[in-house]
């Protein structure tokens, strides 16, 4: 039986709103913004902290500066000095977090790059939300950002997401290979749940069809 599933997402394709009606129509708890507080809460620092970093590769000039204070001057500086939350440091916090979450169950998980670490682990549904660049930058004016602003968020921040699961995991984002599901939420946030649900629904169905036949084959050859 499915535990868990994740939601990563295109921004702008309504994510946020579709992850919180199915973790309410399966009275699961989800796990988005409070995501980001849990992780701030267990490395201890400032949710602004987690926030400014989550799903983002640090800049050219902070890895620049990294690398110079942990190389050359290896041992002559006070290396504690350099920001301790950068994006190497937040992904393994996210990964501790995400799993122990995780392995509680009955919850649903939202992006921090959730569907590529989590392959390993077993009754985990990975879905994926896009929708056309005309509809996300509608619903993000909806919203109250202007078309502008609506336009250049929706290119840059996925700009961003792609390049930090490429760093981090060397996969390509999205790679459908590892997503179970991938809905276009031009339909509306009701069918997306729905579909999500279905497609849950089937996956538990042939998870089970699959283990009465390994269970029947280990029977034979006893």
């Amino acid at each position: 039986m499915i535990k868990v599933i994740t939601i990563d997402r295109e921004y702008g394709s309504g994510a946020p709103a579709i992850a919180g009606k199915l973790a309410s129509q399966r009275n699961w708890s989800l796990w988005d913004q409070n995501l980001t507080c849990e992780i701030a809460k267990t490395a201890n620092c400032d949710r602004s902290a987690v926030e400014g970093r989550e799903e983002k590769r640090d800049s050219l000039y902070y890895r620049l500066l990294k690398s110079y204070m942990l190389g050359g001057f290896e041992g002559t500086l006070n290396t504690s000095k350099l920001e301790v939350m950068d994006s190497d440091t937040l992904k393994q916090f996210t990964q501790r977090v995400v799993r122990r979450v995780a392995k509680e169950g009955n919850c649903v998980i939202v992006g921090r790059g959730s569907a590529y670490f989590l392959q390993d682990m077993p009754n985990v549904f990975h879905a994926f939300l896009y929708a056309t660049k005309e509809e996300k930058i509608r619903r993000l004016h909806r919203e109250g950002k202007s078309w502008s602003e609506a336009a250049q968020l929706v290119q840059t921040i996925d700009r961003e997401r792609s390049a930090f699961i490429k760093h981090y995991y060397g996969k390509c984002w999205p790679d459908r290979y590892l997503f179970n599901l991938m809905v276009n939420t031009s339909g509306g946030e009701d069918a997306a749940v729905e579909i999500i649900n279905r497609a849950v629904a089937v996956h538990e169905t042939h998870q089970l069809a699959g283990a009465i036949l390994t269970e029947d084959a280990e029977k034979q050859l006893q």
